[in-house]
């Protein structure tokens, strides 16, 4: 429940935060809420997961991000006066070096998200897939995430990553190719963000739906709406759980 809800209020978030660098006036945590609640509307009215968006949001989101990295490795050829200025505030001691590093790791690992969501189709996969999708995953981990790491340090100073760390891929595309390639991120961020605030509402839903079954919550979650057949109480929950969540933090 907690990964579910983690899930739903920081992808819900990052998406609106995407979006306020393109219109500064959007304000942030409210839109955050309409996010939440937008989804929790289409879930009850029995809007779910598909295979063919998702597969089309997943080829669009490699597309953009191999066009960014491709832009990054051509601005890495051109100098690396940036990265070397970057590279004068490593820690020259051992210990300080050990515990950067450490932290460093430690932080890139909680970017590493819809591992825990895998998991949900299981059941709903031919014996052997599910290793296929964790080995694909950490491909795709394993390229990308150490990758743009290393061209954003060679393109921006630490100061300015740090500024710009809530949407630091578009502030690069900017940087990179002008509006164009901004825009590009910009979008290709909102849809991924939004599918995994999907994903969560499908996720939560099926998970105390069958906690209930099993008696572990009470009866009353598994009312169903009549017009629809959805678990309407569940989604509800959830929404107010996540907003709450949101505005408490």
């Amino acid at each position: 429940i907690l990964s579910y809800v983690a899930t739903a209020v920081i992808s819900a978030k990052f998406a609106v935060t995407y979006l306020h660098t393109l219109v500064p006036s959007l304000e942030i945590i409210s839109v955050t809420v309409g996010v939440l609640a937008l989804f929790a509307v289409l879930n009850i009215i029995g809007i779910g997961e598909s295979a063919i968006v998702a597969l089309i949001i997943f080829l669009f989101h490699i597309l953009t991000l191999t066009t960014l990295c491709l832009f990054g490795i051509g601005q890495l050829l051109g100098g690396v006066e940036i990265l070397r200025a970057n590279w004068a505030q490593v820690p020259t001691d051992w210990n300080q070096l050990l515990i950067a590093l450490f932290l460093g790791f430690s932080a890139a690992l909680l970017g590493i998200s819809g591992f825990e969501s895998s998991a949900n189709f299981v059941e709903e996969q031919k014996p052997g897939v599910f290793r296929k999708t964790l080995r694909n995953m950490w491909i795709a981990v394993f390229i990308f995430n150490p990758l743009i790491s290393f061209l954003s340090l060679n393109l921006i100073p630490i100061d300015e990553i740090s500024k710009n760390k809530e949407y630091l891929l578009a502030h690069m595309g900017k940087i990179l190719a002008g509006d164009p390639l901004q825009f590009l991120i910009v979008l290709d961020a909102f849809l991924v963000l939004s599918g995994a605030v999907l994903t969560s509402y499908v996720g939560i839903t099926g998970l105390i739906r069958r906690m209930t079954q099993d008696q572990c919550l009470p009866q009353f979650l598994l009312k169903r709406n009549k017009i629809r057949g959805t678990y309407h109480r569940i989604i509800v929950g959830f929404f107010l759980l996540c907003t709450s969540i949101l505005l408490l933090t």
